[in-house]
């Protein structure tokens, strides 16, 4: 009796396409976890090394998330979520600091953007060509340690600046002339004390190489930034032989009780670069949450090859029993031939995963969603993690499939080899029904939802009705071909046996559904689902900009821009928005999560956005809206349970806590914004006190050309849509991934199907039967396919967005007509290839 290995090695000999099928399935499953693997190790290690703060070795900062705590006991967990926006500290406590031992000098560090002003905008003030019209603004303290050197002049009092050598030139500015800037305090003339060359720390990659400059007296920096008092980070310079760990922690003491935390190292560049925390969500999401769904759905497609690759063999395995082979040799054999392929084909798929994860990284570094600094890890982890779960799916899957012939008698395997068992496990059926009950349950569960609650839910009905159909596949095959079969009964003879195959072989059939209902209900609900958001969001917004004209610069507007505008000829309102976000807490109990919500503040009164912006309010009046009393969107008041007269906590931008009273409910938050409050208890909270958006009622656009770009409400509404379809690239990314990997998957299936059925294509033509008929006959096969595969993923789409678009936009899912018929299209076309292709290669000895 040859032993086990040998059964396995002289089975891949002797079978090529099954295993090169199922080698090509462990393949892109490996690729799969190990490109999500190494973008979640990318997550968890990202650091960005310091360049602002590269000389001072300590840097002492407030915390940069808020943090959430739910649960108690052992079952306390908090959830970190990164701000909106930068927290800041005490500016005094540079004083405390000074007093640790070890510190040389510290110094209040402050980064703010302000606004070259117009031309003409100050008496005898000189105008400075910036582009862009914007400077990076610092305290002149911050000289100590970036290198920063003057040229010409002294350093700045109050009512003075410093401008870069660049500039100067640039303007023909002198020190003594009078420059006039926008600030967050307002425009104001200074004086040019000094014209300085930059150093190196300060065109970093915050402020570019080329970006305009200005240094303001340490004294003045924090009004003018529009956040008295406040720094946003105290770097601390150490005195000669002082070690770094032993100034950090003469700081940390120094610093106890304020609130502020004491970095070195990397960590540093954490501080001077807010964009690593969103960085970090942003992996995690792709590695974590995603990566877990990429990875379910490669093992659950490979296993299923495997599978199919083993009962294709069942006459063989039945042979075996036959001549004297036991149960367990049967299992050996199965186990080996698994450890001959999937190593080698987890270690081949790794070389692509890396490639792909790299490809996706610099994808999200090019879109501005990680700092340039940050670079992709890859370690053994994710690698090994790969390898080690395609070989436990392999044997996990060939185990399972090999069960059965293995353990039955020698004659009853030798009968079911030749007929296909109509009636599925017990265990199988009772879990596959389970799993439908299941996703009819979240159904339910998601179209009582509302916002985030509805998407959370949706993820459930898509995996539970895929399970569903993978263990109730042939009892769905049988189904699907007996109706799906009807019209092939009248177009011939090679169709009518088509859906006769169809009908017989439905655990055949099923094998190849599953990966096409897959890849339609995936690519179908992630690409959808931001149409549907994208849809309503646009038809919000064009109903909800009431305004004639809307006013906008990406450098940002003037303070005094809806003052300015106001005062034009015929203007009947002028709001200003400051867009930015504030993170709620949104859930209940135990189930308690920070959700960031789109923001707007707004200058003027509630009457006045009213002539600008229709929210369409469901409760309360805007008209209330001021000091303290905010309106929220409909969505956002289910998820946090929370209506007029309540007082709604939330955290501002900077993670400033705050109890404001809602007094208005809206229903067009996804078009326009999801909570709406006055500006000016957003000011002070923000990097930039500049207004995003000026909308205007009445006057005419050349009144309103000097305060930015003039638009109006379509204009406006046509750009928002055209920012909103670069976020859909994540979505159509993951879509692509899924449904490709689904659609390989589907295609491998088919194929190796085809080629198992050489010998029944032979007989066809033996029998009298035409080369042209036996392939019209396996396209009609392969359409029937296809039919079932797309009606199947869309019904689970269909059940998955439905109720989810229900619970966020209050409307059905939209699905452009041709975005669909291009993944139905893709699916027929991929199966008639996948079954014509092999089947002429097949059928060429028979010609």
């Amino acid at each position: 009796m040859m032993l086990p290995n040998g059964l396995a090695r002289e089975a891949v000999r002797f079978k090529p396409a099954s295993f090169a099928g199922t080698f090509l399935a462990l393949l892109m499953s490996a690729m799969i976890v190990s490109a999500c693997g190494i973008l979640l190790e990318t997550g968890l290690r990202a650091s960005v090394p310091p360049e602002r703060y590269a000389k001072a070795p300590v840097v002492a900062a407030a915390d940069q998330y808020v943090r959430l705590a739910t649960g108690s006991g052992e079952d306390r967990e908090e959830e970190a979520t990164p701000l909106p926006d930068t927290a800041r500290v005490d500016a005094g406590l540079a004083a405390k600091a000074a007093k640790a031992p070890g510190a040389a000098t510290v110094v209040p560090d402050f980064t703010f953007p302000v606004r070259a002003a117009d031309e003409g905008a100050g008496s005898g003030a000189r105008e400075l060509p910036v582009p862009g019209g914007v400077l990076t603004a610092h305290g002149w303290g911050s000289h100590a340690f970036t290198g920063t050197a003057l040229t010409t002049g002294s350093a700045p009092r109050e009512g003075e600046v410093v401008i870069d050598a660049g500039t100067a030139r640039a303007a023909k500015a002198a020190v003594g002339d009078t420059v006039a800037l926008r600030t967050a305090a307002g425009q104001r003339d200074f004086r040019v004390a000094g014209v300085a060359k930059a150093g190196p720390a300060d065109t970093t990659r915050n402020t570019g190489a080329a970006g305009a400059i200005a240094w303001f007296a340490d004294a003045q920096a924090p009004t003018l930034a529009g956040h008295p008092g406040k720094a946003d980070a105290i770097a601390v310079l150490a005195k000669h032989g002082t070690d770094t760990d032993a100034l950090a922690g003469s700081v940390r003491k120094a610093l106890a009780g304020s609130g502020a935390e004491v970095h070195l190292g990397d960590d540093r560049g954490a501080v001077e670069d807010p964009g690593l925390g969103y960085a970090k969500e942003t992996l995690f999401g792709i590695g974590g949450s995603f990566g877990g769904i990429a990875a379910i759905v490669a093992i659950f497609t490979a296993a299923g090859t495997v599978a199919l690759s083993v009962s294709q063999r069942a006459r063989e395995f039945a042979l075996l029993r036959a001549v004297g082979a036991t149960p367990r040799q049967i299992r050996r054999a199965v186990a080996s031939e698994a450890l001959l392929v999937a190593p080698l084909a987890g270690i081949v798929g790794c070389l692509p995963g890396i490639g792909l994860a790299h490809w996706w990284f610099g994808q999200l570094q090019d879109r501005g969603a990680i700092p340039e600094a940050v670079r992709v890890h890859v370690s053994w982890i994710p690698l090994l993690v790969a390898v080690g779960t395609g070989l436990l799916t392999a044997l996990a899957a060939g185990w399972t499939a090999g069960r059965r012939p293995a353990k039955i008698k020698p004659g009853q395997a030798l009968t079911e080899a030749s007929v296909e068992r109509l009636r599925p496990g017990v265990i199988r059926t009772v879990l596959g029904i389970a799993a439908l009950v299941g996703g009819g349950f979240l159904t339910g569960l998601s179209a009582g939802s509302a916002g985030d609650d509805a998407a959370g839910a949706a993820l459930g009905v898509v995996m539970l009705f895929m399970l569903a159909v993978a263990l109730l596949g042939p009892l769905v095959a049988r189904l699907c071909a007996g109706l799906f079969g009807l019209p092939l009964r009248g177009a011939g003879p090679a169709a009518e046996l088509a859906a006769a195959n169809s009908r017989t072989n439905a655990r055949r059939l099923a094998s190849a559904i599953t990966p096409i209902v897959l890849a339609m209900a995936f690519a179908s609900t992630l690409v959808f689902m931001h149409t549907s958001e994208n849809h309503a969001a646009d038809k919000q917004l064009r109903a909800g900009i009431t305004a004639d004209h809307v006013v906008t610069d990406p450098a940002g507007l003037p303070v005094d821009a809806a003052a300015h505008a106001a005062r034009a000829p015929g203007v009947d309102a002028a709001v200003g928005l400051l867009n930015t976000q504030v993170l709620v807490p949104v859930g209940s109990g135990e189930f308690k999560s920070l959700r960031g919500s789109a923001t707007q503040g707004v200058t003027g009164s509630g009457a006045e956005l009213a002539k600008v912006q229709d929210l369409d309010v469901r409760e309360g009046s805007l008209h209330q809206l001021g000091k303290g009393r905010i309106a929220i969107d409909k969505t956002l008041a289910t998820s946090a349970d929370a209506g007029v007269g309540d007082r709604l906590p939330l955290y501002l931008p900077d993670g400033t806590k705050a109890r404001p009273e809602i007094v208005a409910v809206y229903g067009r938050g996804l078009g326009l914004a999801t909570v709406t409050m006055d500006r000016a208890s957003l000011a002070g909270h923000v990097t930039s006190g500049f207004d995003s958006t000026l909308l205007v009622r009445g006057g005419s656009e050349e009144s309103l050309t000097a305060l930015g770009e003039v638009t109006d409400a379509s204009g406006y509404a046509t750009e928002q849509n055209l920012d909103a379809k670069l976020g859909a690239w994540t979505n159509n990314t993951m879509a692509a991934v899924l449904g490709g990997f689904a659609a390989i998957a589907a295609v491998n299936t088919l194929v190796m199907t085809v080629l198992d059925r050489r010998r029944e294509l032979g007989t066809l033509r033996l029998v009298g039967s035409t080369r042209r008929q036996v392939l019209t006959m396996l396209r009609w096969e392969g359409l029937l396919v296809s039919a079932v595969g797309v009606v199947l993923g869309s019904a689970i789409a269909a059940a998955t967005l439905i109720p989810m678009m229900r619970g966020m936009t209050g409307e059905g899912p939209y699905v452009p007509p041709l975005v669909y018929g291009s993944f139905a299209a893709a699916a027929g076309g991929l199966a008639l290839l996948a079954v014509t292709l092999p089947a002429r290669a097949a059928l060429r000895r028979w010609s």
